[in-house]
């Protein structure tokens, strides 16, 4: 048995889609016997039909920046009775290593995780993932609806037509084109010197907007010796990880992660 000695677990939802992609691993955790807090970003409560109805002319999503995403979650977590284990996917992976290094969680998780500041890749298809969304030209006054093509490649690339269809229609909503540059400032650094909790990255080898690499090389900037870093990649996974028929890969490692440190 390990040190990670919590019953409450915070997952922390990405960017483009809807916190209801965790249903399944909140489900599994909970049948584990923990508490699991699942909660939107603000201003994106609401059924992802009901979100994309507001595209582009959302102000209020349009307006929010990523540190108020941060300190939602961090509000969240200081109202619990215990410090939680953080489990957070792409943008939510990169607020989970913010928030265990503020000290407010005793583990975390990062799956398929948005790298910090000064972290970066040069493969193709981080670049092509992210240059519509990020939209440089681009109007910050409206929200950012990534396409469905662009959902093929960024999210859904090795699976069938359907299962990408179906997969955009439950999952995709509108984002803040603010909050998704946000984390190339100071609002994304991470003291990689500083001492942690255990922290696990997850990645998977066919993802194109968050590649294995980038993960690794996330990974391997934490230089506190003393502190508990570990790496796992599955390999064909995609971006679309928690929702892959094969989503329980994922949970079973984290489970035993989480018991053996």
């Amino acid at each position: 048995m390990g040190t990670i000695n919590s019953k409450t677990i915070v997952f922390v939802t990405g960017a483009f889609v809807t916190h209801q992609g965790w249903e399944n691993w909140k489900i599994y955790f909970e049948n584990l016997g923990y508490t699991c807090i699942l909660e939107p970003w603000p201003n994106k409560a609401g059924n992802p039909a009901e979100l994309r109805a507001k595209q582009p002319n959302d102000t209020e999503l349009a307006g929010l920046r990523y540190l108020e995403v941060v300190e939602h979650y961090a509000n969240i977590i200081k109202k619990l009775p215990e410090k939680p284990i953080l489990i957070g996917h792409s943008l939510g992976g990169l607020t989970v290593q913010l928030l265990l290094q503020r000290n407010l969680g005793v583990a975390a998780i990062a799956i398929h995780s948005v790298p910090p500041k000064g972290v970066l890749s040069f493969e193709f298809s981080f670049i092509k993932s992210l240059w519509n969304p990020f939209g440089l030209f681009s109007s910050t006054r409206k929200t950012y609806l990534m396409s469905f093509k662009d959902w093929q490649y960024t999210f859904t690339n090795g699976m069938s037509y359907e299962e990408q269809k179906d997969a955009y229609l439950k999952n995709a909503i509108p984002e803040s084109r603010k909050a998704l540059r946000d984390p190339l400032s100071n609002d994304g650094k991470i003291d990689f010197s500083k001492p942690h909790p255990p922290l696990l990255f997850i990645s998977g080898s066919t993802d194109h907007i968050m590649p294995a690499s980038l993960n690794y090389k996330n990974y391997k900037s934490y230089k506190h010796k003393g502190s508990v870093t570990d790496y796992k990649v599955f390999e064909g996974k995609n971006h679309f990880v928690l929702g892959l028929p094969s989503w329980k890969d994922e949970a079973d490692y984290a489970s035993n992660w989480i018991k053996n440190n």
